[in-house]
């Protein structure tokens, strides 16, 4: 795949030092330690290995990547590794996708308390699929349930929401048989939002009064009791967003719209058009608008495009794929074998990988051919962080420049 022309990384670089500068002491460590990984990825400050083609000669340097969940070049072999792990846990029945969004008056609150409030954004969402999946009047069964959490739009403001992919059925509470939904139904959104609206603000209040909510700047009077309830009151007569799509096409059809969401980041650097003096420009997606005039495009002033990426950095350790159900940890591989039976469908056989052996001391070949004749890339030689390899290789490394005047 060719290098896009401008890089995340790219803007990082250029414009990452005066942005740091500018706003020393209003940066997490988290963001600091996203913009260096990114800034260093596929670069000799890693290190990396040169390949030499068996066939042709042809060699060339490929620098180690950062492999940090924020960075945009680093996703796509993470995701397809998840997703084969994933691959044996597909059943053959109709799938759902299910968003549940928090409302503007939270998501600002959350700005402050993520790890808090993405995690409550979790469990309400995941309690209200639950329970209205078991309830003998709409579906009466046990469901599973795979959450991703997004927390921006296309235009990378804070605006958190979880994607949800749900088998089209469960497994009855008897425990006996697999109950099917409506065909094109899966269960009903007001329902949905209600419950969700009142556990989410149920868990909200019990935070605040146990102290785990945090607040700054012009939220900073939210710390009293009372100024807080006063500002929940309005959102308990809201409408919330919970929106269900109709179901996919089928397992694989799942898989492939799996890997567009679980290991995605804020921007990918195929949206980005250019860096220059008036900003960065990219293209977005007006989901208030229809048809063609849905995509557009934006110029921020660099500052912001930056700041903007960096308010999705998820808190340490926190984990932005869980599994609820069914498909939650502890008991997936059973419950996945016991609906396979009550459905009488086979074990999906992982691919057979190659099993020919090769002598120990034979160098490491590469799964990618090579770019001049399709031969068989091999590893010649190693290098640490920040050396530079022995060999000299037959291709060239490309610069982007961008203006940073």
């Amino acid at each position: 795949m060719s290098r896009p022309s401008l890089e995340v990384a790219d803007i990082f670089r250029g414009h990452g030092p005066a942005w740091r500068r500018a706003n020393a002491g209003h940066i997490s460590l988290g963001q600091l330690k996203v913009m260096s990984a990114i800034e260093s990825c596929r670069t000799a400050a890693l290190g990396g290995h040169v390949a030499r083609c068996e066939e042709c000669a042809h060699s060339q340097i490929s620098y180690n990547s950062c492999r940090n969940r924020h960075c945009p070049k680093c996703q796509g072999a993470a995701a397809k590794d998840w997703l084969a792990t994933r691959e044996a846990d597909l059943l053959p029945v109709p799938y759902y996708h299910v968003v549940f969004t928090l409302p503007a008056a939270i998501a600002d609150i959350a700005y402050q308390n993520k790890a808090v409030i993405y995690d409550l954004l979790f469990k309400a969402s995941a309690e209200t699929m639950l329970t209205i999946a078991a309830d003998p009047k709409h579906l009466g069964a046990r469901i599973g349930i795979t959450s991703v959490l997004h927390s921006w739009g296309s235009a990378m403001t804070h605006h958190p929401h979880v994607h949800m992919i749900v088998p089209g059925g469960g497994i009855s509470l008897d425990g006996e048989r697999w109950v099917t939904c409506r065909s094109g139904f899966f269960l009903p959104v007001r329902v949905l939002s209600r419950l969700f609206r009142r556990l989410f603000l149920e868990k909200l209040l019990a935070a605040h009064q146990a102290n785990r909510l945090k607040f700054f700047g012009n939220h900073a009077a939210l710390a009293d009791a009372q100024a807080f309830a006063t500002h929940l009151a309005p959102l308990r007569r809201t409408e919330w967003v919970v929106y269900a799509k109709r179901p996919f096409g089928g397992p694989q059809a799942v898989l492939a719209y799996l890997s567009r969401y679980t290991h995605r980041v804020a921007i990918a650097n195929s949206r980005l058009i250019s860096c220059d003096r008036s900003g960065v420009t990219f293209r977005w997606k007006d989901y208030r608008a229809d048809g063609r005039d849905r995509q557009k495009v934006m110029t921020l002033a660099t500052g912001e495009f930056i700041r903007r990426f960096l308010i999705h950095v998820l808190p340490q350790g926190f984990h932005r794929i869980r599994h609820y159900g069914l498909l939650a940890s502890g008991t997936r591989a059973v419950n996945i074998a016991r609906v396979r039976r009550l459905l009488d469908a086979p074990a999906i056989q992982p691919e057979a990988g190659d099993d020919s052996c090769t002598e120990a001391d034979d160098p490491k070949p590469l799964s990618h051919p090579c770019p001049c004749c399709g031969g068989r890339m091999i590893v010649i030689e190693t290098f640490q962080r920040g050396a530079s390899p022995r060999t000299r290789p037959t291709t060239s490394t490309a610069v982007i420049r961008i203006d940073t005047s």
